[in-house]
């Protein structure tokens, strides 16, 4: 990925230049985009009705139900993250449709959520990150996990979702008649559990306020420093997140790529006497 220097409101930044051939990037982005998403799904569905309607809880241990709760809880997780690059254009570049389609999909089968709610209130975290202005934000916690937690399901997570929910809840139970303890454990437990996993690494952990330690942009975020592979399974690389905010239209899936460009551009600052504030960790 090709990037260059920017300034956004005074500060030095990195930003995203598209390719000189923007349409075979596009298009290469595109099949490895929904490449993934396809696969992100399918795993997804694989798992679900392994354990609901595969494997019979009766003669199987139900130890094996931990790490495949901790699998369907990290796929849960990849749904949002699938609809997350729809809502920034990014699994499918120039193809607004297809964007909508799978991130539709996409939060249909994680909680119901509506793509076209949250989609602008996505954007607006984007425009004013960790201020009064950013739905995903709070303001008078904004150091506090449980209680900003819940403020951003409250928002986000209303009668709308839950009457829908409910409803696609009893049209599969009455038509594929799952045992209800599987579909407890196997769907609402891991649905749960992704978005603690969501909100931890996605959005208290970088925008959190830390006495004593500000941000090095408008961009109120930071980012982690885990190695890939940690990086990957604890939140689809969600966590590289002051990269994200940089580069928002960058796919899940580059982000490594975006953090290393950042790191050689400040080595290469810090070499020539040159400080970047806006790619500060």
């Amino acid at each position: 990925m090709a990037i260059r220097n920017g300034t956004t409101a005074g500060v030095k930044v990195l930003t995203t230049r598209a390719p000189a051939a923007g349409i075979a990037a596009r298009n290469r982005q595109t099949a490895i985009g929904v490449a993934l998403a396809i696969l992100i799904i399918a795993a997804w569905l694989a798992a679900h009705v392994a354990a609901i309607f595969v494997i019979d809880w009766r003669v199987t241990s139900w130890w094996l139900a931990v790490p495949l709760v901790a699998v369907q809880t990290w796929l849960f997780t990849g749904l949002f993250i699938i609809a997350h690059d729809c809502m920034h254009g990014s699994l499918a570049p120039g193809r607004p449709w297809l964007n909508r389609a799978y991130g539709r999909l996409a939060l249909f089968l994680y909680a119901a959520f509506s793509y076209d709610r949250l989609l602008p209130d996505h954007h607006r975290h984007h425009r004013r990150p960790g201020t009064a202005d950013d739905p995903d934000f709070d303001p008078d916690h904004p150091d506090a996990f449980l209680p900003w937690f819940l403020r951003f399901m409250r928002h986000y997570y209303g009668w709308r979702e839950f009457l829908t929910m409910g409803a696609a809840m009893t049209v599969y139970v009455v038509a594929l008649g799952p045992s209800i303890p599987a579909v407890l454990v196997f769907y609402a437990l891991p649905a749960i559990l992704s978005a603690f996993q969501l909100f931890y690494f996605g959005t208290w952990r970088p925008h959190r306020v830390e006495e004593g330690k500000g941000f090095a942009d408008e961009h109120n975020s930071r980012t982690d420093h885990f190695p890939w592979l940690v990086s990957l399974f604890t939140c689809f690389h969600f966590g590289y997140h002051h990269e994200h905010h940089v580069s928002p239209t960058t796919p899940w899936w580059r982000l490594p790529g975006v953090r290393r460009a950042m790191a050689g551009a400040r080595e290469d600052g810090a070499r020539d006497g040159k400080g970047l504030p806006g790619m500060a960790a």
